[in-house]
């Protein structure tokens, strides 16, 4: 087994804070802006969860990293898995106890691939809607609905393929 690496604060910055140009602001009804939401989410091609909500959830097992429960940074984030995802939330399982309200942060894998070949990364702050016990001892179902998100794409061309 080797060590585990350590983690560049550099790279813990979110991205959060950097403008991203494809997401919405949504406005409520009381005309204030809402948080950005994905414009549309492909459920068509992935299927739809079976209960029936505002944003249609899409049923997926994408990778996710929790990063920050309220103000607490997580010294090493573990990968988790989610089990349902929509454009205004998301549903997944951790051996974390989270009470309902407050924030987090995660990493969501849209498509993972190596560096630099298409890798889409959804970084967001969320806040916890909803905790759920399960079968399986230790672990909780969460439901996080999104406050702010950016999408950090890795698409740059590797310098062995670049004409030179």
């Amino acid at each position: 087994m080797g060590a585990v690496p350590e983690r560049d604060d550099r790279a813990a910055v979110s991205p959060l804070r950097e403008v991203e140009s494809r997401t919405e602001s949504v406005t409520a009804i009381s005309g204030k802006p809402g948080p950005r939401r994905f414009a549309r989410v492909p459920t068509h091609t992935i299927g739809v969860a079976s209960e029936r909500r505002r944003y249609p959830r899409a049923s997926l097992s994408l990778p996710l990293r929790l990063t920050r429960i309220g103000e607490a940074a997580e010294p090493v984030p573990v990968t988790l898995v989610t089990r349902n995802i929509s454009s205004s939330g998301v549903c997944f399982l951790a051996p974390r106890q989270i009470e309902p309200g407050t924030a987090i942060e995660l990493e969501v894998a849209l498509v993972d691939r190596a560096p630099g070949f298409g890798r889409v990364q959804m970084c967001t702050a969320a806040h916890v809607v909803r905790a759920e016990d399960t079968d399986t001892p230790g672990w909780r179902a969460y439901a996080a609905s999104f406050d702010d998100f950016a999408l950090q794409r890795d698409d740059v061309l590797p310098m062995r393929y670049k004409v030179g």
